[in-house]
């Protein structure tokens, strides 16, 4: 059903070629669905945009349901594929209830209204939103919203279902929810899926699994079996906690054995595997409050009576399933949302009572906030996006230095266009540390992450509330930054 032959894609750009797939070789059965693993910034999203002829190669060929790459369209993609984004928002317009989004791609097929909206209502009851069909999306949860996306994806039984990250932004039940349900409609339709993911939801409903870095796949696996390394003419990439489990060498002898390859270290760094932690400052004075605060939306009830404190020098995860206002208590903090009842204090002043010209100088001097999007200037690139971002603010920071620390030493003049979403995150997160404000809010940064990405975020947080005493809240489902926090306020009124 898909087959990519030596595939690369390069990126041009004024500070030169970027390569995001170099030589990729992938196989996928009709009716198989295969999960695609891999690091931020190793061509995985590059790889399904290829695969749905929104980016055209470089180099390489391949073929998806038996049309060429070269010849994907906008009437092929409408007809034979399903495109399900981390993003679900992007799927569904404010101006179409749930039944109409679902019912949308079938209807421009040809299908008569009537079996259109007949598709729709057993879609939608299947995924328990029977009741909400004729509800535009915006008064359900994340998790309900990404429902109705996977139904507006399979609606028109495509050939190809390709998801990137499709629970990314999800708590873990709701995640869960999501892949089982992504993974049994799939299968009913006789649908060939390729999923990319780091979440091992997705990795229960996959036939296979495929590991790539570097813009190859570097191997293959069954769920629940050891990944087999790819040999792609000759070339094979070494897990690195082999390589740091003997020294990290440089150099290798490779012989035969009898019909084993035996690979020998010839040199090593023998590099500590472990550094000594930080020290950590005293928990501080609280730098912002939530005093018996409620917010509503219209008649939806987000938060109810909820006080809080939120100290310097300490990371506090702020969980709770999706819907549960973990977003809201970030806008709260910044000033960017108005508390319904209740009061918000921040460095002392009381934001209930200051007015938007100076709300703005209070953030200015206090507060990063990232966002789920990071907001770079495309064209710019990441070193002068973090300059911006102190320009803005009139705030000295090295922006250089701030990179290095979120492991983009070698992406600083690339520009934001050319990095993966994980890469844009990290800038993201960069350009906020620079600034060294009091409060630092971070809305779910490692839902694009591999897990050992995000727990090196994770730790990038951990060490500026600890080592800079900065107060850093954290909305987040991620169970590895959860493991990380010093505290944790769980919307259900407890704390940790």
């Amino acid at each position: 059903m898909i087959e990519l032959r030596d595939a690369f894609r390069i990126y041009e750009s004024a500070a030169g070629g970027t390569a995001a797939l170099q030589g990729l070789d992938l196989t996928v059965a009709r009716g198989e669905i295969v999960v695609v693993l891999g690091p931020s910034g190793s061509g995985k999203t590059t790889l399904l945009r290829v695969l749905a002829g929104l980016e055209r190669l470089s180099a390489g060929g391949g073929t998806i349901a038996g049309t060429d790459l070269r010849d994907v369209d906008d009437a092929f993609r409408a007809r034979s594929l399903g495109l399900l984004d981390q993003h679900y928002a992007r799927a569904l317009s404010p101006e179409l209830t749930c039944r109409q989004t679902v019912a949308l791609a079938p209807g421009l097929l040809g299908r008569p209204p009537r079996d259109a909206d007949r598709t729709a209502r057993e879609l939608l009851a299947e995924v328990g939103l029977g009741e909400r069909a004729d509800e535009r999306p915006h008064r359900l949860s994340g998790g309900e919203q990404q429902r109705v996306a996977v139904c507006a994806a399979v609606a028109h039984r495509p050939a190809v279902v390709l998801a990137d990250e499709p629970a990314g932004e999800l708590d873990e039940e709701s995640a869960a929810a999501v892949y089982r349900l992504l993974g049994r409609l799939v299968r009913r339709s006789g649908a060939t899926a390729v999923i990319v993911s780091h979440d091992a939801h997705a990795e229960a409903i996959a036939d296979r699994l495929v590991y790539v870095r570097d813009g190859r796949v570097v191997a293959h696996a069954r769920p629940g079996e050891a990944p087999a390394l790819a040999v792609t003419r000759g070339w094979v990439r070494l897990p690195e906690r082999l390589l740091r489990d003997v020294g990290a060498p440089t150099l290798l002898d490779a012989r035969r054995d009898d019909r084993r390859l035996l690979l020998e270290p010839l040199d090593g760094r023998a590099e500590a595997l472990t550094q000594a932690a930080p020290a950590r400052l005293p928990e501080a004075e609280p730098v912002a409050f939530l005093h018996d605060v409620g917010k509503r939306y219209g008649p939806r009830v987000v938060l109810d009576g909820l006080s809080e404190r939120f100290p310097a020098g300490a990371l506090t995860a702020v969980v709770g399933r999706s819907g549960s206002g973990k977003t809201t208590v970030l806008h709260l903090l910044a000033g960017l949302e108005r508390p319904t009842a209740g009061e918000v204090l921040l460095a002392g002043e009381r934001l209930n009572d200051v007015d938007r010209a100076a709300l703005a100088a209070l953030r200015r001097r206090h507060v990063a906030l990232v966002t789920q999007e990071p907001g770079l200037v495309p064209y710019l690139s990441a070193r002068e996006n973090v300059e911006l971002g102190l320009a803005l603010r009139g705030a000295d920071g090295d922006a250089r230095a701030a990179l290095l620390d979120v492991g983009l030493e070698h992406r600083l003049d690339a520009a934001a266009a050319k990095l993966s979403a994980g890469e844009r995150e990290r800038v993201a997160v960069a350009r906020a540390l620079a600034a060294r404000t009091a409060l630092l809010l971070v809305d779910e940064p490692t839902a694009r992450l591999d897990e050992e990405s995000a727990r090196a975020v994770g730790r990038l947080l951990g060490r500026a509330a600890h080592e800079r005493g900065v107060a850093v809240v954290c909305a987040t489902h991620d169970p590895v930054l959860i493991e990380l926090a010093d505290r944790t306020l769980r919307l259900d009124g407890s704390a940790a």
